[in-house]
């Protein structure tokens, strides 16, 4: 309950500080710099002016605390290993360069050698089922763009695993899948599922981007939906932004959902009424693994991405939303996976931690589009 109602506090006391950040040149105080110094430096003035509170001020040094750091990625990381080069990494493809390929599946992984390879047998089964599908189309002279093959790339992102996921992914890929181009890239540290998936995102090739769990929890001929939704949003134009969010809400009164524990259900009933206050209500399952976005969406969403976390589709939503880019849900078939190494109690007060850090950073601007992170970091 105190948790509660420290989330609304600090949503309020944004949300009346939230000019400080928009000051001008004749209040001689402009935009936040990225160093917290400055940021203290600024807001120290602009709460004279406005709140004269210390509560304010304490509670802006606790967002200052719980904001990440920048999200900065390695050279080292901007390189991956495939079957054809195992020992020289190859420098992946820019989000900024055109694409290569027409999907890219971006699977961010941390100790998955043991349901990794269930998830990617049932991910290339149906790719290459598609594609077989469409051959037969082309042969019967249907020149429809669905007859033509799929061309994709399966991007394995792993989160600085201690169980060796990033070889034993590579060692899938040469000895079981030769004809798949699957790019394994290792994270020098273990930041977080958003990292990875941001990472991953920013470095693909895919005019279409998916992001799916490596735990396999999503069934992947669903695909399939997401792809259709995508081409009713865009008109099937490369220029079109789109994203498409698998939802597993029509599950929720199923055996998969009844089934799960009492704190579980109860903790995703509290998080929708927090999505609410949030600002994303409008969306009935932020934080299932299995979204689809257009490249030109992408483009405009992840370089703006600051969260490392759990909490980062809600980040990425609370973008797509200020700049009016289309996201449509679209119901998906969803089971519980062992091996799970979410603690539900920890996890559940992060998230809620995370959802304060998002809503109050950019209530104030200091995250945002053009909020200090539209550009890779590269060290």
């Amino acid at each position: 309950m105190m948790k509660l109602s420290v989330f609304i506090f600090v949503l309020r006391a944004s949300s009346h500080l939230s000019g400080c950040s928009r000051r001008g040149d004749d209040d001689k105080i402009g935009p936040f710099d990225s160093t917290r110094t400055s940021e203290l430096f600024a807001f120290q003035h602009c709460s004279n002016d406005t709140v004269n509170s210390n509560d304010a001020w304490q509670l802006y040094m606790l967002l200052l605390i719980w904001s990440p750091e920048p999200i900065v990625s390695h050279e080292s990381e901007t390189l991956y290993r495939s079957h054809k080069s195992p020992d020289k990494p190859l420098p992946l493809t820019r989000l900024a360069d055109p694409a290569t390929v027409d999907l890219s599946v971006v699977i961010p992984a941390y100790n998955e050698t043991e349901r990794l390879p269930i998830m990617l047998e049932q991910t290339i089964s149906h790719l290459r089922s598609v594609n077989e599908q469409r051959s037969k189309n082309a042969s019967k002279n249907n020149k429809d763009s669905n007859s033509s093959s799929r061309t994709f790339e399966i991007l394995i992102v792993d989160d600085g695993s201690t169980d060796h996921t990033n070889n034993a992914s590579l060692e899938l890929a040469q000895s079981k899948y030769p004809d798949i181009d699957i790019k394994v890239v290792t994270m020098e540290l273990n930041q977080g599922k958003g990292a990875a998936v941001r990472h991953g995102m920013l470095y693909s090739g895919g005019k279409q981007l998916l992001m799916v769990d490596a735990d396999g929890a999503s069934r992947f001929q669903d695909l399939e939906r997401l792809w259709d939704a995508m081409d009713e949003i865009t008109g099937r134009d490369e220029a079109g932004e789109g994203v498409v969010v698998g939802s597993r809400a029509h599950l929720v009164k199923t055996e998969a959902v009844v089934k799960r524990s009492v704190i579980r259900n109860l903790l995703m009933r509290s998080l929708h009424t927090l999505l609410l206050l949030a600002g994303v209500g409008h969306i009935r399952d932020t934080q299932c693994g299995f979204k689809l976005f257009s490249r030109p969406a992408a483009r405009k969403l992840f370089p703006h991405q600051h969260l490392p976390s759990w909490m980062f589709d809600v980040e990425l939503l609370l973008l797509a939303k200020a700049q009016n880019i289309p996201v449509r849900e679209v119901d998906v078939q969803w089971h519980e996976v062992g091996g799970s190494k979410l603690n539900v109690v920890q996890a559940s007060l992060g998230m809620l931690r995370d959802l304060v850090v998002i809503r109050a950073n950019m209530l104030i601007g200091r995250w945002g589009v053009g909020k200090g992170s539209g550009k890779e970091k590269v060290e």
